[in-house]
């Protein structure tokens, strides 16, 4: 592994920003013992030209969830919290309730990885009015102008939150089950969520310049957000959500470095301890998984792997500002980055990061491989129509796979394309095999966006003859739908006759897509010897079951 000076951070951000512009962007590479190497760039605030250091204040947005899945960790520990117990066990403040009585209860561990049946959008129409008025859907309907005072959760949601879907069956990312843990932790506590955080989580590992509300311990020094727009850069009217578990701290490049040197540290840093190193441990491991070839999510941490090492990540997105943090807890190194105005940045900042710390790791990057072949006497199971299930709000689903997927042969080439605004993604792109020890194994190459290769793996549901589709990029899995007889497959139909309306891609994608290039599973080619039968659904019904591990 390199070391900070073989590594040059500077020249590294300089080629980022070559091919990125940015008004700041602060950068650092954390170790277990702190922050090793920090460069800042630009500007926090274009009016008074006041440059970007380790003390800037930037909103980090969406890892804050990651600060709220400790606080309810912590409570475990102490034994007042059960992650298999039903939430509502712990929620005084309002009710979750289910769209249907059959459903069982919502638990912890739900609501910690984004299963819970929790919408997007509880209130699409209040997002729809923010929508009108220009402010994208990067808010879901949860923001208000710093001016207005936040409702309580209780009332924004009108009495109770609203369970759309079989909790543990669906993984639906957004903040209002976040916002739910947030209120879990001072139900539990007895104290307010900015209390807490302070007291449990920033005084014990130092972080003396950071809150969960805009204190004065943070206005000093807080950066303003900025769009790049075809005129110029413009400041960006800020604002508070009412989500505050959910995406709500303020914090510095250096309090980040510290946060993530205990994450590296087992969940201690020089300051103080927040967590046991057994209980973080158990956090980076798998909780909710659609396939076991794809890594899936932790206790509100992002998994992937970087060659053979385990990465844990997450990002934060909100108008003017992005940040990221990138880690591989078994290798004691991390990559933090904040942003307070670029464009893109809530796909470009995630790749960057995660290439910056591959090479801190001296992993290779991945490549389409060329020595595993196709299995064509398979391609009838798989080729068909794959819809999305997601909720129309729901935004991170949509803007990826848009109605849904299609699998199809051109050319003597097995396809995978989206019903999708963006084009290149309705053109589709060729599945290439990537195990040869599983002929449901895939990847597609997703450099044209910045997003390097991906892996798509196919199965089958238990006891079911549909197969399902699963990619590494996030743990949402698409089933195939039956054509009818006489129907027309998507592939040989007008898309542009579908008239299908879509919001600018830069909104949808702006709030919650995490479409990172997330890689193999370590060991994920390994498993049962692949069975040959003359019938050819024999062939692709055991082919396309999941291949467990050795």
């Amino acid at each position: 592994m390199p070391d900070v000076d073989q590594f040059n951070l500077k020249a590294k951000v300089d080629g980022i920003l070559n091919r990125h512009a940015a008004v700041g962007l602060a950068v650092g590479v954390v170790r277990s013992e702190g922050l090793e190497s920090f460069h800042g760039h630009g500007v926090a605030d274009v009016v008074s030209n006041t440059p970007i250091t380790e003390d800037t204040v930037f909103r980090i947005a969406s890892i804050t969830k990651t600060f709220t899945a400790i606080a309810v960790m912590q409570l475990c520990e102490q034994g007042r919290i059960d992650l298999d117990a039903p939430a509502c066990d712990y929620l005084r403040s309002y009710p979750l309730l289910p769209a249907k009585a059959g459903f069982r209860p919502a638990t912890v561990r739900d609501l910690l990885t984004h299963t819970a049946g929790i919408p997007q959008m509880p209130r699409p129409g209040r997002a729809l009015m923010g929508l009108l008025a220009g402010s994208g859907l990067t808010e879901s309907g949860d923001g208000y102008d710093l001016a207005q005072p936040l409702p309580s959760l209780a009332e924004y949601y009108r009495g109770g939150l609203r369970l759309v879907a079989e909790p543990g069956t669906r993984f639906t990312y957004g903040n209002h089950g976040f916002a739910t843990l947030g209120q879990i932790v001072q139900d539990v506590s007895g104290e307010p969520l900015d209390r807490y955080f302070r007291e449990h989580i920033f005084e014990p590992l130092g972080m003396a310049d950071s809150d969960l509300l805009r204190s004065e311990r943070v206005k000093e020094h807080l950066a303003t957000g900025y769009k790049l727009r075809s005129h110029g850069v413009m400041a960006v009217a800020d604002r508070e959500s009412v989500t505050l578990g959910a995406g709500s701290i303020y914090s510095t490049p250096g309090d980040m470095a510290r946060y993530g040197a205990a994450l590296l540290g087992g969940g201690a840093n020089e300051y103080g301890r927040v967590l046991e190193p057994a209980t973080l441990a158990s956090m980076f491991e798998p909780h909710y998984q659609t396939d076991p070839r794809v890594p899936g999510m932790g206790l509100a941490f992002w998994r992937s792997y970087l060659g053979t090492h385990l990465a844990v990540e997450h990002p934060g997105v909100r108008p003017g500002f992005n940040s990221q943090i990138f880690l591989a807890p078994g290798d004691g190194v991390g990559v933090m980055a904040f942003t307070n105005g670029a464009s893109g940045a809530m796909i470009w900042l995630m790749a960057e990061v995660a290439d910056l710390l591959r090479q801190l790791l001296g992993v290779p990057d991945d490549v389409i491989r060329t020595d595993v072949p196709h299995h064509p006497e398979i391609w009838g199971d798989l080729c068909g129509w794959y819809p999305v299930s997601a909720q129309l709000t729901d935004n991170q689903a949509r803007a990826t796979a848009g109605l849904g997927a299609e699998v199809f042969v051109r050319r003597g080439q097995l396809t995978l394309r989206a019903l999708s605004p963006i084009p290149a993604v309705c053109r589709g792109f060729p599945l290439h095999p990537d195990d040869d020890k599983d002929p449901c194994v895939f990847r597609i190459d997703l450099s044209q966006f910045g997003l390097g290769i991906s892996r798509i793996v196919f199965s089958r549901g238990p006891g079911m003859g549909m197969t399902r589709i699963h990619t590494d990029m996030f743990p949402i899995s698409l089933q195939k739908r039956l054509r009818a007889a006489g129907a027309v497959p998507l592939g040989h139909t007008n898309l542009a006759s579908i008239g299908v309306r879509w919001h600018c891609v830069s909104e949808l994608w702006g709030a919650t897509i995490n479409p990172w290039d997330r890689s193999r599973t370590p060991g994920a080619s390994s498993g049962q010897a692949r069975h040959h039968h003359a019938d050819r659904s024999q062939v692709a019904g055991r082919a396309c079951e999941p291949v467990t591990s050795a």
